[in-house]
């Protein structure tokens, strides 16, 4: 173990995003305990490709308060039309089943970290 990783304690279990389609949207999503940051991209979509690690690392940070989903727009065509996605990458954040903020195309990680902090879990204890 380096002097860094020995200052700063081990690294928290990567959270994997939960993978949703038409099949399991509403189980998942629209009833979730938790709030939801729901990842919508497609095949071969490039700013869906950067927008991966990001999504990877929101699920891990906020493992426990926010459940982060993802869908593949291909393999869900009910819920990407009932949702209204026109393109991909979409963000959308849910806080009991409903739909509070949506971020279409490509957008930094401190961008997504500000909406869930602001619309899903609140500002952080002090």
């Amino acid at each position: 173990m380096g002097l860094l990783a020995s200052l700063l304690g081990p690294k928290p279990p990567r959270v994997q995003p939960l993978h949703v389609d038409d099949e399991s949207f509403v189980e998942v999503v629209a009833r979730a305990k938790l709030p939801v940051l729901l990842d919508v991209w497609s095949p071969g979509c490039g700013p869906c490709r950067q927008l991966e690690p990001i999504v990877m690392d929101l699920a891990t940070e906020y493992a426990g308060r926010v459940q982060v989903v993802e869908m593949n727009a291909a393999e869900a065509p009910e819920f990407t039309a009932r949702l209204g996605i026109m393109g991909t990458p979409t963000v959308l954040f849910f806080r009991r089943g409903r739909e509070v903020e949506r971020v279409v195309g490509f957008v930094g990680s401190r961008y997504l970290r500000e909406v869930i902090e602001h619309q899903l879990v609140g500002p952080p204890a002090a």
